[in-house]
């Protein structure tokens, strides 16, 4: 091959060159992306997930049924009044008078509407010592938190007057506002911090203010592009708040990491005594490559979340996606634009200890690799049988637990202890009213709901429930003429035990229903509510497991395939990641589920994985160990090209990569373990879930079975099949050496720059 035919191949490659060469131009476009995108995103507004879109089911029938009705359900409150030591009844003076004073004073508000006593209603206990006064919230229920305050005081101000008994309001408004004020910083603080965090790390990696900050900035810009994007996209498309946290989430790894990986290698090869110009080739060349067949496999991941039918997956999937999309981009674009552009300034703001070590290479990622990876990958390289049995016995023991996972949507109490008075109001009225704190609610539709057969219908519905056995009452009809609708709430037996009310729910689905509502014609009556939302939204999640997950490990295992043309790497990458989502499954059920050392996580008492979780841990944990993955194989093969023994080459990859993996490891787990700190339970699993899974996966996974796998199968690690020879290549053969040490002449015999 002549010298003017020696080209660098691949993406990641050319645009690296040519935002080397146009390094303005690139940086100009970055910028001008990130600005029109934000401000056509803010000019277009977003569009949410509603109810009607959420899961398929019963569920998603009344909620189409009311809204197609033009009902604006009010935010339902109930105050419970209830004898503190027993004596007193609701059928005593003071009791009935308490009743009067409540009344009274919600009315005097001027906020609520539809008050009942429970005189009238018969909410009263089968003891006769608790009772509920219900009414609902005037204006939109999604903004009734705001003005439910007034009614808050009104409430407390008689239980002042009242010492007897123990006066408690809850409902939608009143929880809404609690946990407002409880944990509405929450969030933000978490993702606040997350930026501080990383970039910590980063100053200690780095040993330079410059070199920190440019991962950081590039995840930033990533993530506001992509807040625009989703406004954009949600037109199409709807969003939702928690696909806006997940996608922070995200984003701040995969821009961190991806700019972490091809700056760490630009700074190597500098280290090796190259030009800035030719480092920043090399390092397009390769940690660009790497970047690009991660991030495509991250993204070909998260769009499985596409495949569930759930609305808030999909949203979070096609979030997800997008933000890893830019930041993938923006890493081969405009950071080798910003790196030709600083030249040797990258490493201004030097932090004088830990820019020591990283000149000497005495930290992780100098140029000799990490001493402690080192010591590692020769006791694992010199006993590779017993590293590879060792690690998948130790993996597959932490997995265990996972065999008895138990999933199901957490009840308030579950979600956030008992710490807040209004949970304990939650447990105290579904003790005294079992299910009345979240009944199921069936949405009645017919052609005409005063018909004698319909109103007969409800009336056998009504009864029916109870003698069945699947409520105690007191079952509340509701009927809106107009609209030909009628809502039939009905306490389930078994209250917050979802395992006992979901057989409630089961015995009006299939029992109660068919033998009243059911025999009319032309009526619907979808049973929705708390319960019977949970059942739907799990019955659609098992459902959606399977093509999920052969979607995410097929088309991950055709980009592997494809990326570095051996069927050996991709079948074994497929196995380390199943390995790790295992491992992190098997944390979660032992510290959540059965409560090992769930004390440390301020878990205590939870008793079951949120049922979104898995899915969702699957499948971001299978996008995210992926960037792991590449970036030590790509190396490793890198150094096979250039004439290494495949044991040697393991070793080199592997060390050489350790200090960045390591780094961007600590990132992650750090994000991640920000989430695990959170009030509320099913966050602080995410959390704990993501960072325990990482954190396996840059030790265990990477450090020690990967090395011993590859070294056990020696040569057998480029297996490729003759008929599998015809498919595309994607790997870059070159080795970085004979890019820049051939370079093309011009005509006065000077080097040409680079062509890509």
């Amino acid at each position: 091959m002549s010298d003017r035919e020696t080209r660098v191949r691949g993406f990641a490659a050319r645009a690296g060159g040519w935002s080397a060469r146009h390094r303005w131009a690139a940086i100009g476009i970055w910028v001008l992306f990130v600005v029109l995108a934000m401000g056509l995103g803010s000019a277009a507004g977003r569009v949410d997930v509603k109810d009607s879109d959420q899961i398929k089911g019963e569920t998603r029938t009344a909620a189409k049924i009311v809204e197609d009705a033009g009902i604006e359900e009010p935010a339902g409150e109930t105050v419970l009044l209830q004898s503190k030591d027993g004596r007193l009844k609701a059928t005593d003076a003071e009791f009935r008078a308490a009743v009067d004073a409540v009344v009274r004073a919600v009315d005097g508000t001027g906020r609520v509407t539809d008050i009942s006593s429970p005189y009238d209603t018969k909410t009263i206990s089968a003891d006769g010592r608790s009772a509920l006064v219900q009414f609902d919230m005037r204006g939109d229920a999604d903004t009734a938190g705001e003005r439910v305050e007034p009614v808050l005081k009104a409430v407390e101000e008689v239980q002042r007057d009242h010492g007897a008994l123990r006066i408690e309001q809850i409902g939608g408004a009143s929880m809404m506002k609690t946990f407002d004020d409880a944990f509405g910083d929450d969030f933000k603080k978490a993702e606040y911090s997350a930026v501080p965090v990383a970039l910590g790390i980063l100053l200690i990696a780095f040993g330079a203010l410059v070199a920190a900050l440019l991962p950081v900035l590039l995840a930033i810009t990533a993530i506001m592009a992509t807040m625009g994007l989703m406004g954009l996209v949600s037109h199409v498309m709807p969003m939702s708040d928690t696909a806006n946290s997940v996608m922070l989430l995200v984003g701040m790894a995969v821009g961190v990491d991806y700019c972490l990986f091809y700056l760490r290698r630009e700074r190597e090869e500098r280290a090796a005594g190259r030009d800035a110009q030719t480092a920043l080739r090399i390092a397009a060349a390769t940690s660009g490559r790497a970047i690009v067949v991660s991030g495509v496999t991250v993204c070909v991941a998260m769009a499985g979340m596409l495949f569930t039918g759930i609305a808030e997956f999909e949203a979070m999937g096609l979030a997800s996606l997008m933000v890893v999309a830019v930041a993938m981009i923006g890493s081969v674009t405009v950071l080798p634009a910003l790196l030709s552009l600083l030249g040797e300034r990258v490493d201004k703001g030097r932090i004088p200890f830990l820019s020591r070590r990283r000149r000497d290479g005495s930290g992780s990622g100098g140029a000799g690799g990490s001493r402690f990876w080192t010591a590692v990958l020769k006791g694992v390289l010199a006993r590779p049988v017993v590293s590879v049995v060792v690690a998948c016995g130790a993996l597959l023991a932490i997995a265990a637990p996972a065999l008895g996972m138990k999933t199901q949507n957490l009840t308030l109490d579950q979600e956030f202890g008992d710490s807040l008075p209004i949970v304990q109001t939650y447990n105290r009225v579904n003790e005294a009213f079992p299910g009345g704190s979240d009944p199921a609610e069936v949405v009645v539709k017919a052609d005409d709901i005063n018909a004698p057969e319909v109103r007969d219908a409800l009336a056998a519905f009504r009864e029916r429930a109870v003698s069945s056995g699947a409520s105690r009452g007191p079952v509340e009809i509701k009927l809106h003429d107009e609209r030909n609708v009628a809502f039939v709430y009905v306490p389930l037996v078994g209250g917050s035990d979802l395992d006992k009310a979901g057989a409630s729910l089961d015995k009006l689905r299939d029992e109660v229903r068919p033998a009243t509502l059911g025999k009319v014609e032309g009526v619907e009556a979808p049973i929705t509510g708390q319960v019977a939302g949970s059942k739907d939204f799990n019955d659609q999640l098992v459902g959606s497991v399977v093509p999920v997950f052969v979607f995410v490990v097929v088309f991950a295992f055709v980009l592997m395939l494809l990326s570095f043309r051996s069927l050996t790497v991709a079948v074994t990458s497929i196995v380390l990641n199943l390995l790790s989502v295992g491992a992190a499954y098997g944390i979660l059920v032992a510290v959540f589920q059965h409560g090992w050392g769930a004390s440390l996580v301020g878990a205590e008492g939870v008793g079951a994985i949120v049922s979104w979780l898995p899915l969702f841990l699957f499948v971001i944990l299978f996008g995210l160990s992926m960037d792991y993955h590449v970036f030590v194989v790509s190396r490793i093969r890198e150094a096979r090209l250039r004439g290494r023994s495949t044991k040697d080459a393991i070793a080199h990859g592997v060390v050489t990569t350790a200090g960045v993996v390591t780094s961007a490891a600590v990132i992650m787990v750090a994000v991640f373990a920000i989430f695990g700190t959170l009030s509320m339970q099913s966050m602080k699993q995410m959390g704990v879930g993501l960072a325990a899974a990482v954190l396996i996966d840059a030790t265990i996974i990477r450090g020690v079975l990967l090395p011993a796998v590859m070294a056990l199968l020696g040569e057998r690690n480029w297996y490729l099949p003759r008929w599998l020879d015809r498919l595309p290549d994607l790997t870059h053969d070159e080795a970085p050496e004979a890019v820049v040490s051939r370079p093309a002449r011009d005509e006065d015999g000077e080097p040409e720059p680079l062509r890509v």
